[in-house]
């Protein structure tokens, strides 16, 4: 009898359409693979998820992105089923999502990131920030969803309400002009590094995405022990994080004064994308991974912590 896969797509949050993407290409690679494999679209409606989830499959795959899906909710409920899953743990997962407490373990496992401080938006408006420029980032969100780069005083008059439209906080952080980097850990091993370029500026939520709005160079071209060590911060963060399965740091490395330069780790992802333009399945590829495969070793690796 043949593996019975539960994958959970979709979902409610501003990455529902990624995440559904996602699910098209690892429903195909699982089928491929010979799994039996559930898609369930995922709704705020926990008593039909749990239906769908009766009797239990042998392992649940987590394609969702957001909260509720990457922020340790919907690993809770799996965990009370006593289901496997993939991908990282409900703690893991939580502290993943948050940006300040993923931050304060950062700097506990010694590894470098850009200076921060979270605000309400009473303590924003009455000029509690630190100094220019800084990156606005909400406290819970991916993809470079709400993320805006304020250089000037200037960019601060012009935001407008929506800005406070993901909680009633948010983080500030110090920008750092660099290239940004990224790079997938599977396991105990860190892929390699990529080096991402918005052919259009900032690499935002429509870059991501959008086929043509950006150009990943891998290998990233970068001093050989800038990326040494971009391999072992990656790492050492999914370590600190107790991430499971794959995850993707994402950091910042700054060379304008010269080489080796500096390297700043701005977060890790536990759900990192699958989509054709997403990151890790590129670099797995470069690894001589392809996509069943990496999906598979994702399944297999699947567990539960209860």
């Amino acid at each position: 009898m043949s593996t019975s896969v539960a994958l959970l797509t979709g979902g409610w949050s501003g990455e529902r359409e990624v995440s559904l993407m996602a699910g098209e290409n690892i429903a195909a690679a699982l089928r491929e693979a010979g799994y039996e494999v559930q898609e369930i679209d995922v709704t705020q409606d926990i008593t039909s998820l749990l239906n769908d989830l009766t009797p239990p499959p042998d392992i649940v795959y987590n394609a969702l992105h957001g909260p509720y899906g990457e922020d340790g909710c919907i690993q809770g409920i799996l965990e009370c089923l006593g289901v496997r899953y993939t991908h990282s743990g409900v703690l893991a997962s939580a502290m993943a999502m948050s940006k300040p407490m993923a931050k304060y373990l950062f700097k506990a496992a010694g590894i470098p990131s850009p200076e921060y401080c979270v605000v309400s938006r009473a303590d924003f408006e009455a000029g509690k920030r630190i100094d220019l420029p800084y990156v606005i980032k909400p406290l819970n969100e991916g993809s470079s969803i709400g993320i805006r780069i304020i250089r000037t005083e200037k960019d601060v008059a012009v935001l407008g309400d929506e800005i406070w439209g993901y909680g009633n906080q948010m983080m500030l952080e110090s920008f750092i002009n660099g290239r940004e980097i990224t790079v997938s850990v599977l396991g105990d091993r860190a892929l390699g590094v990529t080096e991402i370029r918005g052919l259009e500026g900032f690499y935002d939520y429509e870059a991501k995405y959008t086929e043509g709005r950006a150009e990943h160079l891998v290998p990233a071209p970068i001093h050989a022990d800038a990326y040494k060590a971009a391999l072992d911060y990656a790492l050492r963060a999914h370590r600190a994080l107790g991430c499971r399965g794959v995850s993707r740091a994402d950091l910042i490395y700054d060379d304008r004064d010269g080489e080796p330069g500096n390297l700043y780790l701005l977060e890790v992802n536990t759900q990192p994308g699958m989509t054709p333009l997403s990151l890790v399945p590129e670099q797995a590829a470069h690894a001589g991974i392809n996509f069943s495969d990496l999906v598979c070793w994702i399944v297999e690796n699947a567990s539960c912590d209860g």
